[in-house]
């Protein structure tokens, strides 16, 4: 039975059990709703939970166990040999691959299930016949492959028969447990509000588990690759230059460097455009004016960071050299190309704009009118209350929108590819190629390279370095955020 029927089955004999359940407790008081301790509706959830969520955890689990089971026992089928030639996963994968080509050609008729599953079916024939379907079988698929993918067609089939059988039955278990305990005594708003407040628990622990989830997996592959490049290196070397071949210099220096660079820059252009925005569209623009503006103005934020990307590939860059390369309107030679910490700069700045533009809007207009009224009534005019009393009493989550713009600066990556170019510099130069952190982890994650390497590894060191140099900005900023607050409070 496949997954999908599997699932729509729980949810059907939830719903049945929901009505039997409600049924039950009605029929238990009499047909009296108030002799129930709970509402009629707390018995049929109660039904309808005991069917839905064992079965489901069970599902889950069984998704995650049942492939490893399987990919354990056919790759013991593997022989030395060819795994010395090819990597398991590359062998598992034409597994994977032939055990799927079977299952269409019985589908389609040009295998019996008898000739898939039969170990003395004729490899060749077999080869022709998946290629009419467009499976074709390479050459270093042998028939020791054929015979793991039909060993891996045959655990498959077993599993998902015994899955269906497990989480069906037991769905049904629950169900008829549940309904066994629906009578008017049972406390069904208790049970059913305790289910759901450990669903609320369940789903507000998600954020912390991945969240840590990420950080130990960025800290154990930034270990191994700590094993394998000396620490000294990695931190202080002023040359990135990685080499598959051997003989890597992974300086992150020049990497970090552009980063920063890129995202001051960005920040130059976005902040003091967002603040003044925000303070023209909070304070001083009509409503029919802000009506139209803000929303024009948080458009920015919904363009894919790739049409920024191509933006500043396209036309910010030719304009720049326009102006500052060779036999430009300025008559200078700054610029020989667009890409450039320049280019990527000031459109990471544009994109910037609404993040700032909007959180400052929202945090001032979330001001107190009374402190508006009282700097107005002392005397002060419009001008010297926005300076003296309202930004001062935004100013704590002006800085928060601040520090989500750089934190998003920090992590752009596609603008960086388009437009700033692949070059690792030191420079002060604004006019040259650089590029930063999260380009060359996308580099060096990028292709056939070999995970045990030193120059794939070290993404996940950069990773890990980025996350601390953003974790720094942030305990800074919530210092600077409480020293301030201290003085106004």
């Amino acid at each position: 039975m496949s997954l999908p029927l599997i699932v729509l089955v729980i949810f059907a004999l939830a719903a049945a059990g929901f009505i039997l359940g409600r049924a039950r407790a009605m029929a238990s008081a009499g047909g009296d709703i108030r002799l129930l301790h709970s509402l009629p509706g707390y018995y049929g959830w109660n039904v309808a939970l005991a069917a839905m969520i064992p079965s489901l955890l069970v599902l889950v689990l069984w998704l995650a166990i049942q492939p490893m089971v399987i990919n354990g026992q056919v790759s013991s089928m593997i022989s030395p040999d060819a795994i010395s030639k090819s990597s398991l996963s590359l062998v598992m994968s034409d597994v994977r691959r032939v055990a799927r080509g079977l299952d269409t050609a019985v589908a389609a008729g040009a295998l019996s299930a008898e000739q898939a599953d039969s170990i003395r079916t004729e490899f060749t024939d077999v080869r022709e016949r998946l290629g009419r379907f467009g499976v074709a079988l390479g050459s270093a698929v042998t028939s020791e492959t054929l015979r793991a993918a039909q060993r891996y067609r045959e655990l498959s089939a077993t599993g998902d028969l015994g899955r269906a059988i497990v989480v069906i039955g037991l769905a049904v278990l629950g169900a008829a447990f549940a309904w066994s305990r629906s009578g008017k005594d049972f406390r069904a708003r208790n049970s059913v509000e305790r289910v759901v407040r450990w669903i609320l628990i369940a789903a507000a622990s998600i954020a912390i588990l991945t969240t840590l989830g990420i950080v130990l997996s960025l800290v154990f592959n930034t270990y191994e690759f700590f094993r394998l490049y000396p620490a000294a290196d990695f931190f202080f070397g002023l040359t990135w230059s990685p080499s598959f071949g051997g003989g890597s210099q992974l300086g992150i220096v020049p990497l970090i460097w552009a980063t920063l660079y890129i995202s001051l820059i960005a920040l130059a252009v976005s902040v003091p455009i967002g603040l003044f925005a925000a303070v023209y569209l909070s304070e001083y623009a009509s409503p029919a004016v802000r009506a139209v503006a803000k929303p024009l103005l948080e458009v920015l934020a919904g363009i894919p960071t790739i049409v920024y990307g191509l933006f500043a590939l396209l036309t910010v860059g030719p304009l720049l050299v326009s102006f500052f390369g060779n036999g430009g309107l300025l008559g200078v030679n700054w610029m020989a190309g667009g890409t450039a910490v320049i280019t990527a700069g000031l459109v990471m700045g544009i994109m910037l704009i609404p993040f700032v533009s909007s959180l400052s809007d929202d945090i001032i207009n979330a001001v107190p009118q009374a402190m508006r009224d009282g700097s107005l009534g002392l005397g002060a005019t419009h001008s010297e209350t926005v300076k003296q009393v309202i930004l001062p009493a935004a100013l704590p989550g002006i800085v928060g929108a601040i520090l989500l713009a750089a934190s998003r600066a920090i992590g752009e990556t596609m603008i960086v590819v388009l437009g700033a170019g692949a070059a690792a510099k030191l420079s002060l130069n604004p006019f040259e190629a650089m590029t930063t952190v999260t380009a060359k982890i996308v580099s060096q994650l990028t292709g056939d390279a070999d995970f045990a390497s030193p120059e794939a590894l070290v993404a996940f060191s950069l990773g890990m370095t980025l996350f601390v140099v953003t974790l720094g900005l942030n305990i800074f900023a919530l210092y600077i955020v409480r020293k301030y607050r201290e003085q106004y409070e």
